[in-house]
């Protein structure tokens, strides 16, 4: 018969394992069950492409794109997009919530990506993975490989997802972390933190 204190400890144990399952699948699987993407209903960013001042058309000509190079290569682009606020998103394929909020950001790059320069941060995923999610979620902007979450730490971006707001100067200005439960929250967050709105 099992003493008091392994009672405990077994309960503990079983506690823990169904928090840990709920936490894993709250963020994601291992795919079978996700969205198949909006690759044929994304927007149409030839109009952004057109309309975007020259260092915003040269950081979406890798829309859609991994860019590696780490955090020294990501700190360069933050530099080179000085004089435009910037909304960083941090994501991963297998992501849940990344993969439910992504379709804000889709609209959101292509109504303001001429004014408001957009950048991803890919993080603990393969590149396989990421590769694949961005041609069935095309987006304008490039993400940056972060398979390490080496970015993401410098930032303060651990959750998934987080999204990241810097101001003209290149200053973090505000950290959204979690999911956004509607367009119009993220677009409320633009207008506040990257617009001055």
């Amino acid at each position: 018969m099992a003493s008091p204190t392994q009672k405990t400890h077994r309960f503990v144990i079983a506690t823990l394992a169904v928090i840990a399952s709920l936490s894993l699948s709250a963020c994601g699987s291992d795919g079978d069950d996700l969205d198949p993407g909006n690759a044929a209903d994304a927007p149409d960013y030839s109009e952004l492409e057109a309309k975007s001042p020259p260092r915003l058309a040269a950081l979406y000509a890798s829309g859609g794109g991994l860019l590696s190079g780490g955090t020294g290569a990501y700190e360069e682009q933050i530099s080179r997009l000085e004089g435009y606020p910037i909304v960083v998103n941090k994501w991963a394929s297998w992501c849940g919530p990344c993969r439910a909020e992504f379709p804000y950001l889709q609209e959101q790059a292509a109504a303001r990506g001429d004014e408001v320069a957009f950048v991803g941060i890919n993080s603990d995923d393969s590149t396989d993975a990421a590769e694949t999610f961005l041609r069935d979620h095309p987006v304008p902007y490039p993400s940056f490989s972060d398979p390490d979450s080496e970015i993401a730490r410098s930032i303060d971006a651990l959750e998934f997802p987080t999204t990241v707001f810097y101001d003209a100067n290149g200053e973090i200005v505000y950290i959204h972390r979690g999911v956004y439960a509607g367009e119009e929250d993220l677009a409320a967050d633009i207008d506040r933190y990257s617009q001055g709105g």
